[in-house]
Order: C-alpha cells, then structure tokens, then sequence
C-alpha cells in the first residue's frame, strides 16, 4: 500500500523550510489577540522590524524577550541610559537606538493608559468594535485606512515606529486582520 503524503496548505510566506516560521504561522499568526501585553509586544516588535524582515526578528524573539524583561511594560518603562546600552551591545537583538528608546517611550505610555483606566487591548481592538476583519484571502495590502487611522492615533500618544504599513502588520499577526489566504488551513480556523 503507498502512503499518502497530504501537504498542509499555509500561506505562501510561511516557509516549510524554517519550522519556526512554520510554527509561528500555524499557531500565532492572525489568532485574535486579547492580551494587552501580548499586543504591546506584538507593537514592538513590529517596530524592530521596520527595514528588516520578519524572519529576523522571530529568531530573535527570546533575546528581545530577554532583554526587554519579558516586555513587562512596567519594567521597560523605569529603564534609563544603563539599559539603553546593555540593549546596544547584545548582538541577540536589532541593534538600534531609536528603536530602543521607541520602546522605553511605548512602554511609558501604555502604563500612562493604564494608569487612566484604559486597557490597552481595548484600545487596540476598539477601532473594529472587537470584531476580527477578514481580508479577501487573495491579495494583501501593505495598508488600508484603517491601518492608517490607528497609526495616526498611535503617534498622536506618541508611539513610534507605527506607520500605516507597521500597523497593518501588526493588525494581522496579533488577529484584528485575518489576512490568510483562502487555500490556508488557518483560513477558517
């Protein structure tokens, strides 16, 4: 008898040679994301990735988990010049200043929220009344108004490294967006 091998249809940039790629699209990409934290990492992280890809910043994921004290904004908020340059000379995550002091800066203002009473994943997911959008599953844009519109909001707080096209990013892996294409296994999941 002959074996049938079925291949697991995913989205294209999900690479079959990178399991961590792989993983991260079978298990995290465009899954709703409720977690306030979570989101803040997500935000970051997508910051850092700005004239990087993202396969970068995956496998550098736990150094930046490491080094930014597990994205526990409170912490990140109370670092000063020490941490800044502990972050500059770890060669585990991307490397650059203003990311970095983005960061601290981001971490600052999501305790401010905090402290008004203003959870920051309802703020993020207020801009679609909870509700997850669904892309066509055929085309994906870099950006949408959207995207657009919270990232103007976003730098009116004074977030950085939130551009239309970062926010549209992150809008997807943390699951506002669900931007799978349709022949994706993750599609209706």
């Amino acid at each position: 008898m002959s074996k049938i091998h079925l291949r697991i249809q995913r989205c294209s940039w999900a690479d079959r040679d990178d399991a961590l790629m792989a993983k991260y699209h079978d298990e995290e990409w465009g899954v709703a994301q409720r977690d306030a934290r979570m989101l803040w990492e997500m935000l970051v992280l997508e910051g850092f990735q700005a004239g990087l890809s993202w396969r970068t910043i995956l496998h550098k994921r736990e150094a930046f988990r490491k080094g930014f004290a597990g994205f526990d904004p409170a912490k990140v908020a109370r670092f000063g010049e020490k941490q800044v340059e502990r972050l500059l000379a770890d060669p585990g995550i991307i490397r650059s200043r203003a990311k970095i002091e983005a960061t601290i800066a981001a971490a600052k203002i999501y305790c401010d929220m905090q402290a008004r009473g203003e959870d920051f994943a309802d703020f993020c997911w207020s801009f679609t009344k909870g509700k997850v959008l669904r892309g066509d599953g055929r085309s994906v844009a870099a950006s949408t108004p959207l995207s657009e519109e919270i990232s103007k909001e976003l730098k009116r707080r004074g977030f950085k490294f939130v551009g239309p096209v970062i926010v549209h990013a992150w809008m997807q892996a943390v699951g506002i967006v669900n931007d799978h294409s349709l022949a994706c296994f993750r599609r209706h999941a």
